[in-house]
C-alpha cells in the first residue's frame, strides 16, 4: 500500500534529520573520494532513511554491541558502506579521521563491504541477495529461542531482488510470521550497468512482496515524516514488513542525481568539493538513538557433555543414521539448532526434530536459505547444524563462502555423497562438495567411515570455530572401532599396518571399507598393505602420511568416491607436495559421469571398488 505521512515529526526535529542526512551524505562523498574507490551515489540514496532509522527506530547500545536486547542492523546492499561507516561515526563509535584516512585502505577496518572486523557487524556483505536470509535466521532466534523484543532492519538495493534468495528469504519470513524482521528496499532505480528490472514500479514491487505473505509499505524514501511513520509501523506489524522506499541515486548532488554511470565511482575532487558545498559542508553531529530495554542473560550450556551413542563393532550402520543419533544427544544442550532442507526423513536430522521440535527449523527446498538461516543463528549465540544432501549444498555455495568471511561459526552435513548413493543417479551423488568445501576459508572438513566416528566427530563439531563439513554416506556399513575411541580433528586412523608393509592403502568414508577389503585379498596374496582412515580431510594428518611413505617406500593409492579434482586425492598430493624422497601416489577417483545402479557397481564402473585397489596395489609394486 502507498502510504499517507501522518506528521508526526514537529518542524524542529525534521530539520535536525534532514541535518543529520545531509551529513552522511557529505561523509560518504569525502571518505569514497579520499580513497578513490567505493559507491557514494549508493551511499546518497539511502541517506534519508538511515537518518532516520537511527536516529528515532534503531534501538542499540552502541557502547555495548553485544548488548542481546540491541536491535540487528545488515547492510546487504554492502557496496553502500560509506553510507554505514557515516552512521557509526555520526553514533561516536568512529571518529572522523578513521572515516575519511582509512576508509578502503590497506589494514583498515573500514573495508569495501562490512565485515564483523568491526563490532557493530554482525556478518559480511557485499555478495548481494544475502543480508536478508541471514536476517531471517537472526529473527527466527528472536521469536522462537531468544523470545526477546529486538528488530532485524535489513536494507537492500533494488538491483539484489533480482536475486532467489531475496524471495526465499520473503518466504520463510511469512511462513514464520516474523514480525521482528523489516528489510528496507532502496529503490532508486539504478543498477551497475542502467536501469533495474523494475525501475520505479513500486506497484509491481508491492505485490510480489505481498504475495509472499508480507506487509508491504510503499513510500517517498526522501520524504522524512514518511519514513518515519512507515518504520514505527513496521516494529509494531505482527508479521514481516518491506519498506518499499522510492529514492534518488545520488540525491542532494545535483551533477549526478537520476543519473546513469555513477554506480561504484567515486566523486573527483572537484565535484566532491562542490557537492560537499551543495550539501551545506562538514559537519559534526552526535546522535544517540533509542536504546534497548535490558535482556535477560543467555542460556549457557551446563551439566555434564551429551552422552553419546553407542554401536556395537560389526553392526551395519549407516553414517547418516549415526549423525541424526549424535545430533539429537547433542540437543541436551541447549544452544544446539538443527534446520534442514526439507530432507530431514534421509539426513536422519529428523531425529533431533522429534526430540527438540522447538529448535528444528524446516527450510523446506531452499538451500540458500538453510545456510543464512543458520549464520543467522550463531549471530544470536546458538550452535547451528544445516543438513541436506551434499549435491544440494552446491546451490548454497555463496552463502558458505560469505559465512567464512563473516568468521560464522556453523555446521553443515552432507548426506548421499558420491556414487555409493546408487539407483538414484548423479543429479543427487555429491561428487564435488570435498574440493568445494576445502576451498573455504578457515573451514574444518570430515569424513567418517563408521557410526563411531561419526558420533565423535559430530560431538566435535559443535565446539569447533568456522565453517565445518561432514560428509555422510547413505549406505550400512560395518562399525569399524569401538565405543569411546577418540577422533581428533587432523587425526587419522590406523586400521591395520606393520613395519613391513610394502604398500598403503588411503580411503575416507565408504571407501575405508573397500580399502580394508583389497587388504585381506593383497594378504592372500603375501602382500602386506597398511590401511588408513583419513577422516580429517582438513586439516590432514601429514605425519601418518609420512610414516606410509617411509615404510613403504614411497607406493601410496589412495581412494575417494568423489570426482578426481580437489578431493582427498589432491588434499593427500598437497600434504607431500615438499618432500624430496621420491613418493608414488596412484590416485582412484570417480573420472566418468555415473549412471543407475547399485552401490558396488557403480564403485566398480568407477574404478574404486576393491577390484580395482588390489589391481592398482600390484601395479605400484610392480613399478608399472
Amino acid at each position: 500500500m502507498t502510504m499517507e505521512a501522518e506528521r508526526t515529526l514537529r518542524a524542529d526535529e525534521t530539520t535536525e534529520l534532514g541535518e543529520l542526512a545531509a551529513q552522511l551524505r557529505v561523509d560518504a562523498i569525502r571518505c569514497s573520494t579520499r580513497a578513490g574507490s567505493g559507491h557514494p551515489t549508493s551511499s546518497l540514496s539511502a541517506a534519508d532513511l538511515l537518518a532516520v532509522l537511527v536516529s528515532r527506530h534503531l534501538r542499540y547500545d552502541w557502547a555495548n554491541p553485544r548488548d542481546r536486547a540491541n536491535d540487528h542492523l545488515i547492510f546487504s546492499k554492502g557496496h553502500a558502506s560509506p553510507l554505514l561507516y557515516a552512521v557509526f561515526k555520526a553514533v561516536g563509535v568512529i571518529d572522523d579521521e578513521e572515516l575519511v584516512e582509512t576508509y578502503r585502505r590497506f589494514g583498515s577496518r573500514l573495508q569495501g563491504h562490512p565485515t564483523p572486523a568491526l563490532p557493530w557487524v554482525d556478518v559480511a556483505t557485499g555478495a548481494l541477495g544475502q543480508g536478508l536470509p541471514v536476517g531471517v535466521g537472526i529473527a527466527l532466534a528472536g521469536r522462537y529461542l531468544d523470545r526477546l523484543p529486538f528488530h532485524v532492519w535489513v536494507l537492500c538495493g533494488d538491483s539484489e531482488t533480482a536475486e532467489g534468495s531475496v524471495w526465499e528469504a520473503l518466504d520463510k519470513a511469512g511462513h514464520y510470521g516474523l514480525g521482528n524482521l523489516t528489510a528496507i528496499v532502496d529503490v532508486n532505480r539504478f543498477g551497475q550497468r542502467g536501469p533495474t528490472e523494475l525501475e520505479w514500479d513500486l506497484d509491481t514491487y508491492r505485490r510480489r512482496v505481498e504475495a509472499f505473505g508480507c506487509q508491504a509499505l510503499v513510500v517517498d524514501g526522501h520524504d522524512l515524516a514518511a519514513v518515519d511513520e512507515a518504520l514505527g509501523r513496521a516494529r509494531r506489524a505482527t508479521g514481516p514488513t518491506v519498506l518499499l522506499a522510492r529514492t534518488v541515486k545520488g540525491k542532494g548532488v545535483p551533477e549526478v542525481e537520476n543519473e546513469p554511470g555513477w554506480h561504484g565511482k567515486p566523486f573527483k575532487p572537484d565535484l566532491a568539493e562542490r557537492a560537499v558545498e551543495a550539501l551545506g559542508g562538514v559537519r559534526r553531529i552526535r546522535v544517540a538513538g533509542p536504546r534497548p530495554e535490558p535482556a535477560p542473560p543467555p542460556v549457557t550450556p551446563a551439566g555434564a557433555p551429551p552422552a553419546r551413542p553407542r554401536y556395537e563393532v560389526g553392526a551395519r550402520v549407516a553414517t547418516r543414521n549415526a549423525y541424526g543419533d549424535a545430533l539429537r544427544a547433542l540437543g541436551a544442550r541447549p544452544d544446539v539448532v538443527a534446520l534442514d532442507g526439507e530432507v530431514s526423513d534421509s539426513t536422519r536430522a529428523d531425529r533431533f526434530a522429534e526430540a527438540y521440535p522447538d529448535r528444528f527449523f524446516e527450510m523446506f527446498i531452499a538451500e540458500q536459505q538453510l545456510v543464512a538461516a543458520a549464520v543467522g543463528f550463531q549471530v544470536r549465540g546458538y550452535r547451528p547444524f544445516a543438513s541436506t544432501f551434499a549435491a544440494f549444498f552446491s546451490r548454497a555455495y555463496d552463502f558458505i563462502r560469505m559465512a567464512a568471511i563473516s568468521g560464522a561459526d556453523i555446521a553443515l552435513s552432507g548426506s548421499h555423497a558420491g556414487v555409493e548413493v546408487g539407483a538414484d543417479g548423479p543429479s543427487q551423488m555429491g561428487l564435488e562438495d570435498l574440493a568445494a568445501m576445502r576451498a573455504v576459508h578457515g573451514s574444518t572438513v570430515l569424513y567418517p567411515s563408521d557410526a563411531v566416528s561419526c558420533a565423535a566427530l559430530v560431538e566435535r563439531m559443535v565446539d569447533l570455530a568456522g565453517v565445518t563439513y561432514l560428509r555422510t554416506t547413505r549406505g550400512a556399513y560395518p562399525v569399524l572401532y569401538g565405543d569411546g575411541e577418540e577422533f581428533p580433528v587432523g587425526g587419522s586412523k590406523l586400521l591395520r599396518g606393520g613395519d613391513d608393509d610394502r604398500v598403503a592403502l588411503i580411503g575416507a568414508g565408504v571407501t575405508v571399507h573397500n580399502c580394508l577389503a583389497a587388504a585381506e585379498r593383497l594378504a592372500d596374496e603375501g602382500v602386506r598393505a597398511r590401511v588408513i582412515d583419513l577422516y580429517s580431510v582438513k586439516p590432514l594428518d601429514r605425519q601418518r602420511l609420512l610414516d606410509a611413505v617411509r615404510v613403504t617406500g614411497g607406493r601410496l593409492v589412495v581412494v575417494e568416491d568423489h570426482y578426481p579434482e580437489g578431493g582427498l586425492g589432491s588434499a593427500v598430493l598437497e600434504a607431500l607436495a615438499d618432500l624430496a624422497e621420491p613418493v608414488r601416489v596412484t590416485h582412484l577417483a570417480v573420472r566418468g559421469l555415473p549412471t543407475s545402479g547399485t552401490a558396488s557397481e557403480l564403485m566398480d564402473q568407477a574404478g574404486i571398488g576393491v577390484a580395482a585397489i588390489v589391481a592398482a596395489s600390484r601395479a605400484a609394486l610392480s613399478g608399472t
